[in-house]
């Protein structure tokens, strides 16, 4: 009776450890960060870059970057955006971010960041490489989208100016006497 009754202990305390032997090995999925959207994502320093996506236009000539730069510090930081256009000729584009902020960029009715002439093709990776102050920067292989679905209605570059402004001079006034005291 003894003998059955460890037996059945035992049986017990094995069938426990091969039920939980593959959730205690496993590493849990919920940990594990990823990027939940179209986009890709990166840290340069304390500058978290979330939902980077480049929507393209129809030739693939220019496209607007689309992303949202977090800035959890107290100062202001300037980020820059480093790539290439289509010549091999590198490229730069400043994007000034406020403290304790979100800036979201390319979404609807935001300020857009459009790179010109860089030829894209859609469905390729676009390298792009971000850089502020002392830190090391972050290369990011930002996805090429077209502008032609649904979800991206409205996010395609804007098309260039046509003309350029022109400046008309203005007559400097002539100086006048002051009178002496």
């Amino acid at each position: 009776m003894i003998a059955r009754g460890a037996a059945s202990i035992i049986l017990a305390g094995a069938l426990a450890l091969g039920m939980t032997g593959c959730g205690f090995l496993t590493p849990q999925a919920t940990l594990i960060e990823y990027a939940p959207s179209d986009g890709v994502q990166t840290n340069v320093g304390d500058i978290k870059v979330r939902n980077a996506v480049a929507i393209s236009d129809e030739e693939g000539v220019d496209a607007s970057l689309i992303m949202s730069i977090v800035n959890p510090t107290s100062e202001d930081v300037a980020l820059e955006l480093q790539y290439k256009d289509s010549t091999g000729k590198a490229m730069t584009a400043t994007v000034e971010v406020p403290a304790n902020s979100t800036l979201s960029l390319g979404n609807t009715g935001e300020e857009q960041l459009v790179f010109r002439g860089v030829q894209l093709t859609e469905g390729s990776l676009f390298p792009v490489y971000l850089q502020y102050g002392a830190f090391e920067g972050s290369q990011l292989l930002v996805p090429v989208l077209p502008s032609d679905h649904a979800e991206y209605d409205g996010l395609h570059p804007t098309p260039a100016p046509t003309l350029e402004p022109t400046l008309e001079p203005t007559e400097t006034p002539a100086p006048t006497e002051t009178p002496a005291p």
